[in-house]
């Protein structure tokens, strides 16, 4: 672990908290004391109550006023999303401008702040936002631009950065995000302990679109074409035959050609392509050797992995598109 400094973590609890917003990063700061990180956990009220209810319903005590604590650089604090129509509400940012003000003053402190889903109009509300790039859930998006037109809103990213404040498209993306700051923190190698010990198969990163391509395409019902994608995302480095993935599903290498297509509406080649090019372009941005990336990809020359790279150079971060 490259970093020993002691941090602390505050999770803003407003009324009608979408709770995995909160839940999940606050999880994984746990998961990471549990590996050694020095992290103290706050979490906080939006208003003068010690108790909120989540939008499911669920009670939430022991929570502390802000007013009581004055952040720095060593501390982070995530905004989670709430229900839409307290944020639309006309008196939302005459009710919450001490809360608004607070948060402007640890900005300036430079304290990492961060929006989780539609947390991000909490801090755009607070003007935090103003000339600043940022992102919230897909829903949202032309609202929100027209809403707060100073900001620059991307439309297509599960996590921005602009300097020492961050937000992330929604719901799961906050444990994307969470993962993004531990690494920031702690290097990869910390980071990745975390990710294997809750579980998450494929982190993302502030590169990747709202939708990525392991999410895309699942937008169905059938059990057999899902077993058959999760096969190929899992064996990336290995040259599946059309015969094994077929067996696995119980199909014949016929029907399953045929129903992947009218299920998911494209080729299993062109599926695999797509994942194995989000796949290389994660990995190289991350620094990985060509050599290592066209193993991991199943490639078995670098040149294998460059054609195939070039037929994708939108997807590509413009330093690789040479």
């Amino acid at each position: 672990m490259k970093n020993q400094s002691k941090h602390r973590a505050f999770f803003l609890v407003p009324p009608e908290v979408q709770l995995l917003d909160m839940a999940g990063p606050a999880h994984l700061f746990y998961e990471a004391n549990e590996y050694g990180a020095q992290i103290e956990t706050h979490y906080l009220s939006l208003n003068t109550s010690s108790k909120e209810v989540s939008s499911a319903g669920i009670s939430l005590g022991n929570l502390e006023a802000f007013e009581d604590f004055t952040l720095g650089t060593n501390d982070l604090l995530f905004i989670p999303g709430l229900e839409s129509h307290l944020f639309f509400a006309d008196n939302f940012e005459q009710q919450n401008q001490s809360f608004f003000l607070w948060l402007q003053k640890q900005n300036q402190n430079g304290s990492k702040i961060c929006s989780v889903c539609t947390g991000a109009y909490v801090m755009a509300f607070a003007g935090l936002f103003d000339g600043k790039k940022c992102t919230t859930h897909w829903k949202y998006l032309e609202e929100f631009q027209s809403r707060f037109p100073k900001t620059k809103l991307h439309s297509d990213r599960l996590i921005v950065k602009d300097g020492n404040l961050y937000s992330s498209a929604g719901v799961s993306s906050g444990i994307d995000l969470a993962l993004f700051l531990l690494e920031e923190l702690y290097g990869p190698v910390f980071a990745t302990k975390i990710a294997k010990e809750v579980v998450i198969y494929l982190r993302r990163t502030e590169h990747d679109p709202q939708l990525s391509v392991f999410l895309q395409y699942r937008n169905h019902l059938d059990n057999r074409i899902h077993q058959a994608q999760d096969t190929l995302a899992q064996n990336l480095d290995k040259k599946l035959k059309i015969e094994e993935l077929a067996e696995n599903v119980h199909m014949s290498p016929r029907n399953l050609t045929r129903l992947f297509k009218k299920t998911t509406g494209i080729t299993i080649g062109h599926y695999l392509d797509k994942l194995r090019v989000e796949r290389a372009v994660q990995l190289l941005s991350d620094g990985s050797k060509v050599d290592t990336v066209s193993a991991a990809c199943g490639f078995q020359s670098n040149n294998q992995l460059r054609t195939l790279l070039k037929k994708h150079t939108s997807s590509l971060p413009s330093e690789w598109r040479e």
